[in-house]
């Protein structure tokens, strides 16, 4: 059996007073809480794949963590954030203001329904699930260290779950947390997962996204 361990980290706070929603937006993120920093460093494997978004905080992240690889990890965008469209950059009361109809039928359905120009979490989902089982075909059996999003993370755990789009979205994923999945392959009884870990370390903030 190969078991392929995946260390899925959410990237560090993003000073937001304002509490605009931001996706694929890229702000910076705040690395300056060392304590933090250090003890998710502690816990993570020396000998592993190391891979973030193309998003700046989530390779902001990675390197602030200083372990062996995650100056140079890999950038794969599937596992990037939700895209919300012509709402990145407003508030929710913009949103609620400037697209009503949109902003009503989205928060009905939030799984499934999209912003303008941006995408559902069902469709997240989809591409973030492809690039696990992408990525953990190609390092079967070693330890693969993600720094990514809230939402990629619930995606990657309602892989682990089988989980639906709906179920995934009450799941709450804390900055700097650490949650672990572990791929089990090569059996004649078929691939599985387990979840070890869920928002370990995290400390929960206001923020999103």
């Amino acid at each position: 059996m190969i078991v392929t361990r995946w260390w899925l980290i959410r990237h560090a706070p993003v000073p937001n007073p304002d509490k605009l929603i931001y996706g694929r937006d890229d702000p910076l993120a705040d690395t300056g809480d060392a304590a933090s920093l250090s003890a998710l460093a502690d816990r993570l494997p020396r000998d592993a794949v190391w891979v973030t978004s193309h998003l700046r905080r989530t390779r902001q992240t990675a390197a602030a963590l200083r372990l062996p690889g995650s100056d140079m990890a890999l950038v794969e965008r599937d596992l990037a954030e939700q895209d919300f469209g012509a709402w990145e950059g407003l508030s929710h009361d913009a949103v609620a203001e400037r697209h009503p109809e949109e902003a009503h039928r989205f928060w009905s359905a939030p799984a499934t329904e999209a912003p303008p120009d941006g995408e559902s979490f069902a469709t997240v989902m989809a591409r973030v699930a492809g690039a696990v089982r992408r990525l953990t075909s190609a390092a079967g059996g070693r330890d693969i260290v993600a720094v990514i999003h809230g939402g990629s993370i619930r995606a990657a755990l309602a892989l682990a779950l089988d989980l639906t789009p709906e179920a995934a979205l009450r799941l709450s994923v804390a900055p700097l947390s650490l949650s672990r999945i572990d791929h089990y392959g090569g059996s004649t009884e078929g691939d599985s997962w387990s979840v070890s870990a869920l928002n370990a370390l995290g400390t929960f903030s206001t923020g999103t996204r």
